[in-house]
């Protein structure tokens, strides 16, 4: 059998045989032999297909003091090697209310790199696999660690998922959460076993155990009578296998979920100083698959074989562990006593015992102790041995558990080094070579004894059939040669309408380049405005300055007349006070007289109206102070306000200046034939999945940098203009402020971290607002564009239903013919079906019947978003009747749906075709729909489906559809009778 190490050259194939003989002593502690499964089961006869893996990269020592503590990372074409992902826990209220411990974890999760911090000044950089942020969902973490082992384990090879880190870290809430309640909260084994049943077929079997290793002693969890389980070792395979352990058969995920929430009350746990419910034993839940092989690979075996074994039906048995290792505790801080405190002995005496043998296999020790443990010695097959590990690793935050931190990262530092031979187990299943054999005996015997009775007739009839074979073959050659000018005239005319649409995207292309070149003289024109708004201002600052310089000489002119008044009055003071006191000397000398008492009550009048000029000369020499003191005042003001406006003015020239230069940058970054808005992720997943048929490698790296290109544009025009202002342009009363801000609200809408800044500033709003006053019709096809890019968001989708989304959409669709808006409108009511828990408002609010009502227009990529919506409603609604939260007759029957998508099963469109192919299945699996079926001839398509559809995936589950529908079961019966 030929492998793809014969292509390697001699050193590299000593390196691989080395390291293999290597990790081959640690799976039998010097046996040759390969253990294939941990199983009760014995194999009569079985072949085990090895894996060709890569020469391993060289081995590099970890320091504490390296910047680098990972090995190489490059290599992801290696499947035998142990992949580790890092995940991070949140802060908890303990973690909250230490105030003298701070974060010592940083992680940068695009790098798929950790920086643990010794202190304020020194920090280590490790790097994972893959870094899960605190926010992390479930779904995610499955699909990263989990997914590829669960699709290794369907294909017929070993797996192992395990969870590695400090009790309280949240191991059991990334493997063992059940959460019945919230799908979205369930851990890895509920998800693997469903993804598993899922996939498998009703020949196939799975069955389950689940069991603890507590205190060095194997317990069953569901049969916890049965405890102290022996571990028993074939010494000729190598296999492992525990007698006694009850062994399920699974067929539904609600099984499965009660089996689990009774091994979890079977748990031991506890209640310690860092964690309320503790797990105080080694949790090990192992799932065997047994699938049969549909026919043999011609490069599995040679063509000399070829005719031997093809009689030979084969059978592929694969296994699944899942563990969740006990949390490693400290005890001076778990505060363990009594029982507790034998248990923890025991937890970190096995965790002890499997760092070891990690760290043997990671240096390539020649010794591997798996006998110190029974930890070790059930975990053989999945680290150095023939199964596809991925270790996940959880972490805290806090500085204070800064030394379980380190630990728990270098044990998955070491884990990642080692690379295991992953191999594929095979049997000849010979119960169904024995059926098989006795089937054909009969129909041989049966056959036999029919030929004897036809062999005359058949002699008789040779000279007869003969002849019709003269005139069929003559017959035949006249309708070969009409079909083949038919398929000639046929083959043109197919080659000349692809012609005729490429052509048509050319002008498409064409017409999306014009409008980029809109939007750069927009920005251009709106460059002159803010141009001619510094003008103004440096105009407005000159005529400040000349008022400034006028008021200045207006006071001063004023100040020096009143200084001059107030020495005057000084003066005018002084004389009087001379004529008072020659007044009083004159009063002294004619007091005796008659004529001097005239003079002397003319002198006092003199005297009393001098007095009053005083007062009233002091008063006003006092306002004018006061007055004199404001306009000091009013100047300061006017010197700060002039300041003020000298800095707005250094301010907007500097931004003025930095438009113009992004200005620039944008018009060199942008391609003429740019797309626009609407080629954004909501649109272009279908097509992302690869090129089209005259498609390049290079059209497709394009496309990349293309798509990179407008990320970065959008940014920089955000970080510019600002998205608060932004969105105020949408109430503009200007028609193309309007098209050109909502523009840019759709393109940057295109990327997930600006969809929630723009829902929190109001941009929704406004794009419901535009949908319901505004008549132009550029600015409906935009907003209905920028609405469907946040409707990819599930948390955005409740908000535009409840504000009355999808009635505006519902109306715009009526009121328009324009196949580009009606496409927008189209996309965003397509996204808005794929929420299970919006389908009622939708129908109430018109959105399904305005959806089947666009495809009046006719238009290909309209009809495409039609189905790919019809294909959303009708997957989240057989998802909700499978889970139990729906019942009845589909939402999408009352609006008559189930007609058009079986007038358009043939549509030319492949994208299309496969959308309404996955739209009919998932509609057959509603038995409450099977009477509309027959009615309308959904049976006979989905009998098609399942035999002619380009897509296998789709055949599949339309046989699914086709066995589990009893009613469709039955017609198919009778019809045949």
């Amino acid at each position: 059998m030929a492998t793809a190490s014969s292509g390697l050259r001699p050193a590299q194939r000593a390196e691989r045989q080395r390291i293999s003989h290597q990790q081959q002593g640690f799976l039998h502690g010097g046996n040759s032999l390969t253990r294939s499964s941990i199983s009760g089961q014995s194999s009569v006869r079985s072949k085990d297909n090895a894996k060709p893996l890569p020469s391993p990269p060289p081995r590099r020592s970890i320091t504490p003091h390296s910047s680098s503590h990972s090995r190489d990372f490059d290599d992801d074409n290696d499947p035998g090697r142990v992949r580790v992902a890092v995940r991070l826990r949140p802060r908890n209220a303990e973690d909250l209310s230490e105030a003298d411990f701070a974060d010592c974890v940083e992680l940068h999760p695009e790098l798929k790199r950790l920086k643990l911090r010794k202190n304020n000044w020194n920090s280590e950089s490790y790097k994972f696999d893959e870094v899960f942020t605190e926010t992390a969902s479930q779904k995610r973490v499955y699909e990263v660690v989990a997914k590829p082992v669960v699709e290794s384990v369907l294909s017929g090879y070993n797996g192992t998922v395990m969870a590695y880190g400090q009790t309280g870290t949240g191991k059991t809430f990334t493997l063992g959460r059940l959460s019945k309640d919230d799908a979205s909260e369930r851990g890895i084994m509920v998800r693997a076993v469903e993804d598993i049943l899922s996939n498998i077929s009703l020949a196939d079997t799975v069955e389950v155990s689940y069991l603890q290793l507590y205190m060095e002693s194997i317990q069953d969890l569901l049969a916890p009578e049965k405890t102290n389980i022996p571990i028993n070792e074939d010494h000729k395979t190598g296999e492992v296998s525990l007698p006694g352990t009850v062994t399920v058969k699974v067929r539904d995920l609600d099984q499965f979920l009660e089996l689990l929430q009774i091994g979890e009350a079977n748990r031991h746990s506890a209640n310690t100083n860092l964690n309320t419910e503790s797990s105080r034993s080694h949790a090990i839940l192992m799932v065997f698959i047994r699938r049969s092989v549909p026919e043999i690979v011609e490069d599995d075996i040679s063509s000399q074989d070829m005719k031997t074994k093809s009689n030979f039906p084969l059978v592929r048995k694969s296994k699944l562990l899942i563990v969740d290792l006990a949390g490693s505790e400290r005890l001076d801080k778990s505060g363990s006593e009594g029982i507790l405190l034998e248990e923890a002995k025991f937890i970190n005496l096995s965790l002890t015992s499997l760092g070891k043998c990690i760290n043997a296999l990671a240096e390539n020790s020649p010794h591997i102790p798996t006998r110190d443990s029974k930890l070790t010695r059930l975990l053989r097959d999945s680290f150095g041995g023939s199964a596809r590990t991925s270790l996940i690793i959880t972490i805290g935050p806090s500085s204070r558990h800064h030394a379980e931190t380190t630990s728990t990262i270098m044990f998955g530092q070491r884990a990642m080094k080692i690379v295991n031979m992953v191999k594929l187990k095979e049997e000849f299943d010979y119960e169904s070579l024995c059926r098989k054999l006795e089937t054909q005996v009969d129909h041989l015997t049966a056959e036999i004894d029919r030929e004897q009775k036809l062999r005359e007739k058949e002699k008789n009839d040779l000279q007869k059939q003969l002849k019709d074979c003269c005139d069929s073959l003559n017959e035949t050659r006249k309708n070969l040669v009409t079909r083949s000018e038919k398929v000639l005239a046929d083959t043109t005319q197919m080659y000349e309408k692809k012609i005729a649409e490429l052509i048509k995207q050319l002008q498409v292309e064409r017409a999306k380049s014009g409008s980029v070149r809109e939007q750069l003289d927009a920005m251009k024109k709106l460059s002159d405005d803010h141009k001619k708004l510094i003008q103004q201002h440096e105009m407005e600052n000159s005529k400040h300055q000349k008022a400034l310089a006028d008021t200045t000489q207006m006071y001063e002119k004023k100040l020096m007349e009143l200084t001059k008044q107030l020495e005057d009055e000084h003066t005018r003071f002084e004389g009087a006070q001379e004529q008072l006191d020659l007044a009083n000397m004159l009063l002294t000398d004619y007091q005796n007289s008659t004529q001097g008492q005239e003079e002397a009550s003319e002198m006092k009048l003199k005297l009393e109206e001098m007095y009053w000029l005083h007062e009233s000369t002091v008063n006003e020499l006092q306002s004018l102070k006061a007055e004199l003191k404001d306009q000091i005042q009013e100047k300061e003001a006017i010197c700060e306000k002039l300041n003020d406006v000298q800095e707005k003015l250094s301010a907007e020239e500097k931004r003025r200046k930095a438009i113009e230069y992004e200005l620039i940058n944008l018009k060199k970054s942008t391609p003429e034939c740019d797309k626009d808005f609407e080629d954004k992720k909501s649109y272009m997943k279908e097509n992302t999945r690869g090129t089209s048929m005259f498609g390049t490698s290079a059209s497709f790296n394009r496309s990349g940098t293309l798509r990179a290109t407008q990320s970065s544009q959008r940014a920089t025009i955000a970080k510019i203009f600002g998205l608060q202002k932004i969105i105020q342009l949408l109430t503009s009363e200007d028609t193309d402020v309007q098209i050109h801000a909502v523009k840019v609200i759709a393109n940057l809408a295109a990327e997930d971290v600006n969809q929630a800044t723009i829902v929190e500033e109001g941009g929704l709003d406004a794009l419901l607002t535009m949908l319901r006053s505004s008549q132009n019709a550029t600015v409906l096809r935009v907003a209905s564009g920028a609405i469907a890019n946040l409707a990819m968001n599930e948390m955005n989708q409740g908000l535009i239903v409840s504000k009355g989304g999808a009635q505006l959409l519902a109306k715009t669709a009526s009121e328009k013919d324009d196949p580009q808006t009606l496409r927008m409108v189209a996309g965003a009511l397509a996204n808005l079906c794929g929420n299970e828990k919006l389908h009622e408002m939708l129908k109430e609010d018109g959105g399904i019947k305005a959806l089947l009502g666009m495809v009046r227009s006719g238009n290909s990529d309209v009809v495409a978003q039609v189905a790919r919506g019809l294909a959303n409603f009708a997957k989240c609604e057989s998802r909700a009747i499978v889970q139990g939260h729906r019942k009845g007759r589909s939402l999408l029957m009352e609006e008559c749906a189930l007609e058009w998508l079986i007038a358009n099963c043939n549509i030319a469109s492949a994208s299309t075709r496969r959308h309404v192919e996955l739209a009919l299945c998932h509609l057959a699996q509603n038995e409450d729909n099977a009477k509309d079926f027959l009615s309308i001839g959904g049976l006979r398509e989905l009998q098609r489906i399942s035999m002619e559809s380009s897509r296998e995936d789709i055949c599949d589950l339309a046989k699914k559809m086709l066995k589990s529908n009893m009613v469709f079961q039955g017609e198919m019966r009778s019809g045949w009778h």
